[in-house]
């Protein structure tokens, strides 16, 4: 299963995201979604696993603060801000979150920690990323992408 993980994209889908898009089996997107436009072109590339960011306002109420799901024998949790995670991760193998806009790959404690950075208007002068993911027999293992900071 190819996993597509997207944050902080801020009222932007970039072609270049899109095309990865494209290969996704599942899209998690870790909030700040800014414009419901952006939830309505993800559910039309594979099913969507999103939570709301702290600019996701009044238009997104009905979406998750947080969000627990199993693929494939592997148990994610997703939050927008680190800070809000819960403190019991119990069963969870993978935690996904954004808000700093700074890409997180870590494992502490038998837990992975994912933070694909942000791929929509470049702040900060942070680099503009998101993580492309594969789910085999319970593992999972993640790419980085790096994409280009010219918008098309």
């Amino acid at each position: 299963m190819k996993l597509a993980i997207l944050s902080d994209t801020h009222g932007l889908l970039r072609p270049e995201v899109e095309e990865y898009l494209k290969t996704a089996d599942v899209i998690f997107h870790g909030g700040d979604i800014n414009k419901p436009c952006i939830v309505d072109a993800l559910q039309q590339y594979a099913p969507l696993y999103i939570v709301r960011g702290n600019n996701d306002k009044e238009w997104a109420e009905h979406i998750p603060h947080d969000l627990t799901v199993t693929l494939d024998g592997v148990t994610f949790t997703m939050v927008h801000n680190r800070k809000e995670i819960p403190a019991d991760l119990s069963g969870v193998d993978v935690v996904v979150f954004g808000h700093s806009h700074k890409y997180v790959q870590e494992e502490k404690n038998g837990i992975l920690w994912l933070n694909p950075g942000s791929c929509g208007p470049r702040r900060f002068h942070q680099e503009i990323t998101m993580m492309m993911a594969e789910l085999t027999d319970g593992k999972v293992q993640v790419e980085k992408i790096n994409i280009s900071r010219e918008v098309k």
